[in-house]
């Protein structure tokens, strides 16, 4: 392809219109990923490794400090320390 073979003597053409956007679903992102924020009453979350409750609640509410809401809702499969929570645990995240 040379230099000046985007020259054409086809007179101007109109640019193609842009195909029509798809409505993406209430609760994906731009690239079609399901958004954890927008989170409904009983959704399950299945903890894996390096996972606080903390870090949960961020990702999934965008505040870190919503994790005693995890931990209110899951206290019988948690346990007594909201600090040890292990890989593997499928826990129900509140809609709040």
């Amino acid at each position: 392809m040379g230099l000046f073979d985007f020259l054409s003597d086809k007179g101007e053409k109109k640019p193609v219109a842009p195909a029509a956007n798809p409505v993406p679903a209430a609760n994906t992102d731009f690239f079609g990923n399901t958004n954890q924020a927008a989170t409904t009453a009983g959704d399950s979350y299945t903890v894996v490794s390096g996972d606080s409750l903390s870090k949960i609640a961020k990702h999934h509410y965008g505040d870190a400090a919503k994790w005693h809401q995890i931990y209110d809702a899951n206290k019988a499969t948690i346990g007594a320390n909201p600090d040890h929570i292990e890989v593997g645990q499928v826990l129900t995240l509140p809609k709040l």
